[in-house]
């Protein structure tokens, strides 16, 4: 069994000081720690020690809360294994399928606009409770329906998981959402399955891993859908990092060509619905990784249009993300002022999720290279604001 930090402390301790009426400044002069230290607490950027929590619980009269949240272990392993373990012996009524999936909806739109150390308690509930229901008698045909929703969930929490930076979990998660796939015959959530593992261990510097788990994603998914395009644009991503510039263009003309008469889903947001905006959210994302001079101009076209009035948009995630790419281009383009004052705004933002700060990291590279006055200035935002790695 591993040990790692609740998710729910840093609801928890926001809800404590919002009671108490303390500032975070206030709070960290009473516990000796700085502002900028609470509010990664706060968002899950880092996490808290036992000598941290037990601080923080005397400062607000907590009686020991966080503390007794910075301990609770969590066996993932065991809470993916149990609920693949209930898929053969299934009997539940098909009273709240309904709602079950409309549920994994919510959750799925939720997912960019939310910080993944709230939305893991709120994944985690509705898991479990389609693990509760699959206890409960239903038909063949309700059961499949439940084994989805179990296998959409399972993906999404992998994903988040992995957003964490906490890979032991995800790989426990995305294992039990291929096997709930498998047993629902639904090829499109093995597809997300590859794809998100691709994206993990491209995050980790194995291109060539990503390029074969994305192709592998794109000949399970069913040609056309989500997981399908979602898997072809990781393709353009790993070719990308591998500085394969022709390879690189040929996937960017197929994402073109499958979402060229794609409609925005009802719900763009949802994370596995593929939105036709995201096709040039992860152009300009490529094209920046690849050099090419063509980066500047798609990322400006991204960042208008996901942030036209510079406060985080619809999608602050998304734009922070634009952001990044932008300032990698500029850096490229001989900018390095403008592309650190776009990373600084990025990483400040708080919207930057763990798994996504090598990213911020590569364009602070790239300015220090430079020698621009302006890297000091873009390391210490940085600094501030740069998450240490959350447990499991």
């Amino acid at each position: 069994m591993t040990s790692r930090v609740d998710p729910r402390f840093g609801s928890t301790l926001r809800q404590l000081r919002r009671e108490s009426g303390l500032s975070l400044r206030a709070l960290g002069q009473l516990t000796h720690r700085g502002k900028s230290h609470l509010h990664e607490l706060e968002t899950g950027s880092k996490a808290p020690t036992v000598e941290t929590a037990e601080h923080l619980d005397r400062a607000l009269h907590a009686d020991g809360a966080l503390v007794r949240l910075v301990s609770a272990p969590v066996d993932h392993q065991a809470e993916a294994d149990d609920l693949l373990q209930r898929v053969a012996a299934s009997d539940v009524s098909a009273e709240t399928l309904t709602r079950i999936e409309q549920g994994v909806d919510d959750l799925a739109s939720l997912y960019p606009v939310t910080a993944p150390v709230d939305l893991l308690p709120m994944v985690r509930r509705h898991l479990a409770y389609v693990t509760r229901l699959l206890d409960g008698r239903v038909t063949l045909a309700q059961q499949r329906r439940l084994v989805v929703a179990g296998g959409w969930l399972a993906v999404l929490r992998a994903t988040v998981h992995i957003d964490l930076q906490q890979p032991g979990a995800a790989a426990a998660h995305l294992a039990a959402a291929s096997g709930l796939a498998s047993h629902a015959e639904h090829p499109e959530i093995q597809g997300w399955c590859l794809e998100t593992r691709a994206w993990e261990v491209l995050t980790f510097g194995d291109y060539r891993g990503a390029l074969e788990l994305s192709q592998q994603a794109q000949q399970v998914a069913p040609v056309g859908s989500s997981a399908h395009i979602q898997a072809t644009a990781q393709e353009a991503r790993a070719w990308a990092r591998m500085g394969a510039v022709r390879e690189t263009r040929q996937a960017l003309d197929r994402v073109e060509r499958l979402t060229a008469n794609l409609p925005v889903p009802e719900r763009a947001e949802h994370h596995y619905r593929y939105d036709p905006a995201k096709a040039e959210a992860y152009a300009a994302t490529t094209l920046a990784w690849a050099g090419d001079p063509g980066a500047e101009r798609v990322a400006r076209s991204v960042l208008a249009h996901l942030d036209p009035l510079g406060d985080g948009g619809a999608r602050p995630r998304r734009a922070a993300s634009a952001r990044l790419d932008l300032g990698l281009a500029l850096v490229a383009a001989g900018r390095p002022d403008e592309a650190s004052a776009l990373a600084a705004e990025a990483v400040a933002s708080g919207r930057v999720v763990p798994s996504n700060w090598w990213r911020a990291r590569e364009v602070l590279r790239r300015v220090e290279q430079t020698g621009a006055p302006e890297a000091a200035e873009l390391r210490d935002v940085y600094e501030q604001f740069g998450p240490t790695r959350t447990g499991e």
